[in-house]
């Protein structure tokens, strides 16, 4: 089934707030209605499975990893309608484009990514997706520290919040990171 207009839908917040579960939600949706879907991740996202989105509550969906953002033109099949994409943060400037031009041929695109770095910051392209998007949704995770809703994501070394200089790409999860809430969110200078 064809979409009768393309558009952008982009899920972001912090992690462990479902984000790439949500993803797959939309992803089964659109498969029980018989649309063609593909997705991709970024190759550097290689936490659970090599070839699969795979959320932290264990939900996972076939995926192809690729380098950078261009890789999504070089291996979209010609029949597909739904692209999805996760980790976005990860990927190249190039994935703003992209995502438009996806969107202007008539395809749902669906991203997910961190809306904001350990730093608290804008991450990579996701602003601008999000500026863009048709539709956003903004998910929130629980604070491990109070309990209230979590908007950012602390990265850990050694049990202490990551000082602002630290590389902002490190991948990993529970191990490096937890979910707080704005009040409970370090980041020391």
């Amino acid at each position: 089934m064809k979409h009768h207009r393309g558009s952008i839908e982009v899920i972001t917040g912090s992690m462990f707030c479902g984000k790439t579960e949500e993803l797959i939600r939309r992803l089964r949706r659109a498969t029980i209605a018989q649309q063609k879907v593909q997705v991709f991740k970024p190759t550097i996202d290689n936490r659970y499975a090599e070839e699969k989105v795979t959320s932290h509550a264990g939900a996972n969906f076939d995926a192809l990893p690729i380098q950078s953002s261009a890789e999504i033109s070089k291996y979209l099949d010609p029949d597909t309608t739904v692209v999805a994409i996760d980790e976005a943060q990860f990927f190249d400037p190039e994935i703003v484009n992209i995502t438009q031009a996806l969107a202007d041929r008539g395809l749902r695109v669906i991203a997910a990514g961190l809306d904001m770095d350990f730093r608290g910051e804008p991450f990579g392209p996701m602003p601008i997706l999000l500026s863009q998007a048709e539709e956003v949704s903004k998910l929130h995770a629980i604070c491990v520290v109070c309990g209230e809703e979590a908007s950012r994501t602390q990265r850990l070394v050694d049990g202490r919040p990551a000082r602002y200089d630290d590389p902002v790409v490190i991948v990993g999860a529970a191990e490096m990171y937890e979910a707080r809430c704005r009040e409970h969110h370090e980041v020391p200078r």
